[in-house]
């Protein structure tokens, strides 16, 4: 009998995660490391955790999830968006739950590129009267 399998991934920034929900006691595993252990500090794991506690189903399913690029803000916003899509790929109302959320939505900001003949995006050279 094979296990049900749901795949998300995830977008934030540059960062890209790759996200399987498999049936199992609710670990949460990202680049083979404990996710407490990637993401030490509170409030990026409070992200990570963030779709499974809004559903309620924290310790049904283990959550194995491949990240790269970014900074840890960003891979941690992207593994919440990989976990949210595959939960609701599991069942519609989870999907509404989800939607209504916003956790769905990809989080389109990214960084301005840089122009010609200014120091930044916006910041401009220093003007000189004389």
């Amino acid at each position: 009998m094979a296990q049900t399998l749901y795949r998300g991934t995830g977008r934030r920034k540059t960062a890209v995660a790759r996200v399987r929900l498999v049936a199992g006691s609710g670990s949460i595993t990202v680049n083979g490391r404990e996710y407490t252990e990637y993401f030490p500090r509170p409030n990026y794991q409070r992200t990570v955790r963030s779709p499974l506690d809004l559903l309620d189903v924290a310790g049904n399913y283990d959550v194995i999830a491949s990240v790269e690029g970014g900074g840890l803000t960003g891979q941690a916003d992207a593994v919440r968006h990989g976990i949210a899509r595959a939960l609701a790929e599991e069942s519609q109302e989870a999907r509404g739950e989800l939607k209504a959320a916003g956790m769905l939505t990809r989080d389109a900001r990214a960084v301005e590129r840089k122009k010609y003949g200014l120091k930044k995006a916006r910041k401009r050279p220093q003007f000189s009267k004389r």
